[in-house]
């Protein structure tokens, strides 16, 4: 197998195309990244290739959802090797487009979340979600998919997005991918090759926050369950948290106490200079009937 890349939007129409010729009507699949690609991504294009014709990917370091002290520049780019990881698992087309192409010169509009982006991680990276809304919204445009499969471990992230096309009225399926995880239980992301040996073994405490988070029969005692392993590596000098809370996994609004039904229990933590995300899907049961 041969995986076609285009760089051009343009090139992308094109081979697009070509590979939906015989397929009556083609399903496609798309997974957007922003490369560095790990066995999480593999994961999304694996659940794409089940029910697709033909799997598009891009590669694209998205700058408007980066703030000025963030990691931008810095952000691993690693083309050649996600080319070829991109071909072993299946990809039909890669899209690896310019920032000049995604934004040419004279862009004016952008997508607002609103409210649901301005919370959590919005709250500590503002801007970051229109960022992200502005580019997905381009990218779905550009490559007309079926379905857009869309990491867990981005939780915000996925109720951003889904809360966008439902809004717009954007005609596409979005799918949650569930989390990728090492393991040791922390959660895969490209940012994880910039922990030392010390550092990597400090993160877990977010995996295991989460999970005590899990066993929990409210959203209070979760929330506790989660702070108390958090406030101990505080404490330590090990890690620097953004935020752990209880929240309602569509709004990303904070869970009452006397809440049941599924939630989301999600945290961000700097350990050393790498800030880190991750969550967890919660049930909270209601009362035991006589």
């Amino acid at each position: 197998m041969v995986v076609k890349v285009a760089a051009s939007i343009s090139e992308l129409e094109l081979a697009r195309s070509e590979l939906m010729a015989g397929a009556t009507p083609p399903v496609i699949a798309y997974v957007p990244t922003m490369g560095a690609l790990h066995d999480g991504h593999l994961s999304l294009v694996r659940l794409a290739r089940g029910i697709a014709d033909v799997v598009i990917m891009s590669i694209f370091v998205n700058p408007l959802q980066f703030g000025p002290n963030e990691d931008y520049a810095k952000y691993p780019r690693t083309l050649e090797r996600d080319l070829k990881k991109a071909k072993k698992a299946g990809v039909d087309l890669v899209f690896t487009p310019t920032v000049a192409e995604i934004y040419p010169a004279g862009r004016q509009v952008s997508v607002k979340a609103g409210a649901i982006g301005e919370v959590l991680e919005g709250a500590f990276r503002p801007g970051h979600f229109d960022g992200v809304l502005t580019v997905v919204l381009k990218l779905l445009n550009i490559v007309r998919p079926s379905v857009a499969i869309f990491g867990r471990k981005d939780a915000q992230q996925l109720a951003c997005i889904r809360r966008m096309v439902r809004d717009l009225n954007v005609d596409v399926d979005i799918v949650g991918a569930p989390i990728v995880r090492e393991e040791d239980g922390l959660a895969m992301s490209s940012r994880n090759r910039f922990l030392s040996p010390a550092e990597r073994a400090s993160a877990l405490v977010l995996s295991a926050s989460l999970r005590a988070a899990a066993q929990e029969p409210a959203p209070a005692a979760a929330l506790a369950a989660a702070s108390r392993l958090l406030t101990v590596a505080v404490d330590a000098g090990e890690i620097e948290v953004d935020y752990i809370s209880v929240v309602n996994g569509t709004t990303m609004a904070p869970l009452p106490d006397d809440y049941t039904g599924p939630g989301l229990a999600v945290v961000a933590a700097r350990v050393g200079t790498t800030r880190l995300i991750d969550n967890i899907e919660l049930v909270f049961p209601g009362p035991e009937r006589p």
